[in-house]
């Protein structure tokens, strides 16, 4: 089979690894893809978000399978595009991705089916955000813009002086445009926080193995909000007891809620949980991988991926294997100096062969790599991501603090405690 893979970063090369070893995978395609990228796949510059350029690309080259990996292009209906022109894709159709695209559709939907939440109100008038906020009178208190927003439209705020700022930010100066025309102001939970990326086809849903991210900058979690600076697999707050009660409470009941709206959802759905002190509950869905989690689950997955990818797009996933390795995995992300923020790009890594290292159960997705004069340069805030694996933790996460040791490039910076809290709580 000929694949192409939307999207070009570290979540995309970690997808094409994983499909590379598929014996259906005969040629592997990425638009627009990354320098990193390159090594492992046809590389085509197309914006993921250039539906109908993507679509007539697709058509032209003859795909067999489209991987639609990113959440714009979904939003914008890309799935629905190419099967208007016969190409079976892997996502959602874009009325299922709203569980992503608008924060008030999946609030609505978890009130309207009682799937455990965070206590939330949704408003269109900036007045009336801050008249709620000052009654409720609870703080810290989150905000987040209803659109998509990189990751970025979501406020944690710890007074009314931050609330107010926080909502001129979102629907005044429309800081993430439209996305802020409308807001969820939502209670603040506490607990744990896991990741779950599960395999659905619209009626199964098939759990993948749990994940911890590092949202912070800095460590002992501190500095800005930024894509991830690390994950480890599993997620050892996630028990087999709180898996149990996850797919009764959570899982199941969000996938037969989206049939019973007309939109079922097929691909990858993303449960962002909080394992709070009165049960888990949902922080957030995401209708595709998430970004760095897919860098430490694809690596355990023993499953043959093109075969399960296939069965969400077919209806088949009940009849199919998902089996993933009792091992873990450890995922080390090396930032440009300066992210979230300003951060130079063009700076030579070295230490590479080819994209990787030598070294075994070690493997470097590339987020925002480029080449340029025969050189591989930064092109990102988050430029590589480290992952390890092994039979425990522990040594995932030695490894891969080890193996990124050998890459160098000018203001490399990074977490020295990825894994610590997962440690901590083995304990």
């Amino acid at each position: 089979m000929k694949i192409l893979v939307v999207g070009g970063g570290g979540r995309e090369h970690a997808i094409i690894r994983a499909l590379k070893k598929s014996p259906l995978c005969t040629e592997i395609w990425c638009a627009p893809g990354n320098g990193g990228i390159s090594y492992d796949a046809h590389c085509k510059a197309i914006p993921a978000t250039d539906v109908d350029t993507m679509v007539a690309f697709a058509k032209e080259e003859a795909f067999d399978y489209v991987v639609v990996a990113q959440d714009d292009p979904l939003a914008l209906g890309m799935v629905d595009a190419l099967a208007a022109v016969g190409i079976p894709a892997f996502g959602p159709d874009k009325a299922a991705a709203r569980i992503e695209a608008s924060k008030v559709f999946s609030k609505d939907l978890m009130k309207k089916y009682g799937i455990p939440t965070a206590k939330y109100e949704t408003f269109d008038d900036p007045a009336k955000v801050m008249e709620y906020i000052r009654a409720e009178g609870k703080y810290p208190v989150v905000i987040k813009a209803d659109g998509l927003a990189l990751g970025k439209g979501v406020l944690i705020c710890q007074n009314e002086q931050e609330a107010a700022d926080g909502v001129k930010e979102i629907m005044l100066d429309k800081k993430f445009g439209a996305s802020g025309n409308h807001v969820v102001v939502e209670e603040f939970l506490t607990g744990p926080e896991v990741s779950v990326l599960s395999f659905c086809d619209g009626k199964t849903v098939k759990p993948m193995v749990s994940s911890m991210d590092h949202k912070r900058a800095l460590d002992h979690d501190e500095g800005l909000n930024t894509g991830g600076m690390g994950t480890v697999a599993p997620n050892p707050y996630y028990t087999p007891a709180v898996a149990e009660r996850c797919m009764k409470e959570i899982f199941l009941p969000t996938v037969a809620a989206m049939q019973a709206e007309g939109c079922p959802f097929k691909g990858c759905l993303y449960f962002g949980l909080m394992l709070t002190p009165d049960g888990p509950k949902v922080i957030e869905y995401n209708c595709r991988f998430g970004d760095p989690e897919t860098q430490v689950v694809l690596p355990l997955l023993e499953s043959d991926l093109l075969t399960v990818m296939q069965a969400t797009t077919n209806g088949t996933l009940d009849k199919t294997e998902v089996k993933f390795s009792d091992g873990a995995a450890a995922c080390v992300i090396l930032a440009s100096g300066g992210y979230p923020l300003a951060y130079e790009k063009g700076k030579e890594i070295t230490g590479l062969t080819a994209g990787q290292l030598d070294a075994a159960d070690v493997t470097v997705y590339h987020a925002g790599t480029a080449i340029k004069d025969g050189k591989l340069v930064t092109n990102g805030g988050r430029v590589l991501g480290v992952t390890a694996t092994a039979a425990t933790l522990p040594e995932a996460l030695k490894k891969a603090y080890a193996a990124s040791e050998s890459i160098h490039f000018d203001k490399l910076h990074k977490r020295s405690d990825i894994g610590a809290r997962a440690l901590a709580a083995m304990q």
